[in-house]
């Protein structure tokens, strides 16, 4: 406990600001060769359905749910804080499933995985970002599952809200979402330049 007042930046958020500088890269990179390649083929791009515009209504909510949770973290409102995160994991699994029928009505329309550049990048690019917020969901699992658990008496949640390694993965957690749901709004914006330029 001592030693963590030594740090400037705690150890987490800098891996977690350098597992987020690799997304940006790894996102920019395949936006830069969606365009090259448009450019130099001349294929048109790839029109969205309208469920992907819709997620991001969804992604927006979750942001705020999770931005309204921690509030209620802070203010020690056991029941608030547990339904503000369940109500966080039933949006994200909307997200996903929401995402998956928009690939259905993609494959429905005939745009295809195969079908050419175009098609494949906006598979890969939004997939993408399908598994990163996959990869969010067992952090918010956990902390749902922990604060049922442990949140029962008034000296458990005494201990739960005093403990300073929960509220800082529970940052740490709020900071990828809200990076995730940043960056899908992203890729939204990009996609529907590219039908404009």
């Amino acid at each position: 406990m001592t030693k963590e007042k030594n740090y400037l930046i705690h150890p987490s958020y800098f891996l977690l600001g350098l597992v987020m500088l690799g997304i940006t890269s790894l996102f920019l990179g395949f936006s830069f060769a969606y365009l090259y390649n448009r450019v130099e083929s001349g294929i048109p791009p790839v029109k969205l359905p309208l469920l992907f515009y819709t997620n991001s209504f969804i992604l927006i909510t979750t942001s705020l749910v999770l931005h309204w949770t921690k509030k209620q973290y802070l203010s020690d409102a056991t029941d608030k804080y547990k339904i503000g995160l369940i109500i966080a994991l039933v949006l994200s699994l909307l997200f996903l499933v929401a995402q998956l029928m928009a690939y259905q009505q993609l494959i429905d329309s005939d745009v295809l995985l195969t079908q050419d550049n175009m098609a494949s990048y906006l598979y890969v690019i939004s997939g993408l970002h399908l598994l990163h917020v996959v990869a969010g969901l067992p952090f918010l699992i956990h902390f749902l599952v922990t604060a049922v658990i442990k949140m029962k008496s008034p000296v458990s949640v005494l201990i739960y809200f005093s403990d300073r390694d929960k509220k800082r993965k529970l940052n740490l957690l709020l900071t990828y979402w809200h990076y995730l749901d940043a960056l899908w709004i992203y890729l939204i914006l990009f996609f529907a330049a590219n039908l404009i330029i």
